[in-house]
């Protein structure tokens, strides 16, 4: 199944709908970050484009169809995403994908495993907020009135419709209404519940699950030549989510200096070392935006680990070598008492990030708020 990871139950429910002459002309992909709503997206459209079929339920890979595929160039396969106005553009311009079609070709020719916070970056966004205009439905609306090129589907893949504006929503839920003959329309969204609900109530949707731990592990020994032992610690920290479990892999070093900055965190909020938690404050505000988000992930996995590490049952640990290590002594201090504290305390300051918030101040609090938080007793 091309570049899939597992599953295969979405995947033959949507091959089964084409073979069956039950197509819906509208599918909502929908399902967590990282479970491969994309990859089955763009492999269920080679699949529907492809003049020959193989006799595993894939495309053939060889027909002129798949050929055009290869580096996802044809005429008939359109791809919406959210874009961003650069400086360069006139006043007037509403982005359409189309202005960054060379950048979007180069991230998913690479993997069609990635994230929103990646494409910021690949478009160099900065902290603007990436929407779908309505200048991206008019678009659209002309690509697809065309008749088919190579005679089948024409398909429209939108990533993360959520993001549209209203008034790209509402044209595209005319167009959905009134599709253009021979078109499909493929929505991965991860937040299907901020989509017009007569949108949603258009489309057939599927929902997509985490990917099963033993297919990440496999997937990783045969990517990345990792052993056993390895693959199913990291799949197993991944918890369904492979770009998760490509970052463990890529970013072992960074852990490891998060783990630095938690051990150092909670031993001076344990002496009460004000001066020095004011110092580990300003040293993870020089982190910038993105890295501080990483770090109060890596904050909030850490400490549930450490309470379940308090049950003395190693398959609810998802943890390495040294980070059990430092657990082994300090697992006591996170319990009942604390751990939904910390957890809320994680989701706020990673809200705050986002929202530009002062991070000299942010983390100050948390060293201080992490005092109290250890004072805590069963």
């Amino acid at each position: 199944m091309m570049n899939v990871i597992g599953q295969e139950e979405a995947w033959n429910r949507l091959t089964q709908m084409a073979k069956t002459d039950r197509m819906p002309h509208a599918i909502l992909l929908c399902g967590p970050q990282g479970a491969g709503k994309m990859a089955l997206a763009m492999a269920f459209a080679k699949y529907l484009l492809c003049s020959s079929h193989d006799t595993d339920n894939k495309p053939c890979g060889s027909c002129r169809q798949c050929l055009m595929l290869e580096k996802w160039e044809h005429p008939d396969l359109h791809f919406t995403y959210p874009t961003i106005k650069l400086p360069s553009m006139a006043s007037d311009h509403k982005p359409v994908s189309d202005d960054f079609a060379k950048q979007w070709r180069q991230m998913i020719c690479e993997s069609p495993y990635f994230s929103m916070d990646q494409w910021m970056n690949i478009i160099g966004a900065d902290n603007q907020q990436a929407i779908i205009t309505a200048g991206e439905s008019d678009e659209l609306v002309k690509k697809l009135s065309l008749m088919s090129s190579q005679g089948g589907y024409k398909v429209s893949v939108i990533w993360l419709p959520e993001r549209m504006n209203v008034e790209c929503a509402n044209k595209l839920l005319k167009l959905i209404e009134e599709p253009p003959h021979g078109t499909v329309f493929i929505l991965v969204s991860e937040e299907p519940d901020k989509l017009l609900e007569t949108i949603r109530s258009r489309t057939q949707r599927i929902d997509v699950k985490r990917i099963e731990t033993s297919h990440i592990a496999t997937a990783l020994k045969e990517r990345y030549s990792l052993g056993d032992e390895t693959s199913m610690r990291i799949a197993r920290l991944a918890n369904g989510n492979w770009l998760t479990a490509v970052r463990e892999i890529e970013n072992d070093s960074e852990n490891a200096e998060f783990l630095d900055d938690y051990k150092q965190l909670m031993r001076l909020a344990y002496k009460r070392d004000i001066r020095e938690l004011k110092k580990w404050s300003e040293q993870i505000q020089g982190y910038g935006r993105e890295r501080q988000k990483r770090f109060i992930d890596y904050f909030s996995r850490f400490t549930r680990e450490n309470f379940m590490y308090n049950f003395g049952n190693p398959d609810l640990n998802y943890m390495n070598a040294d980070e059990e290590a430092f657990a082994e002594n300090f697992a006591r201090f996170i319990n009942e008492s604390n751990i939904i504290a910390f957890t809320e305390m994680a989701d706020k300051i990673q809200r705050d990030i986002k929202q530009n918030a002062n991070a000299k101040i942010v983390f100050f609090d948390m060293a201080l708020r992490t005092i109290m938080l250890l004072l805590n007793k069963k």
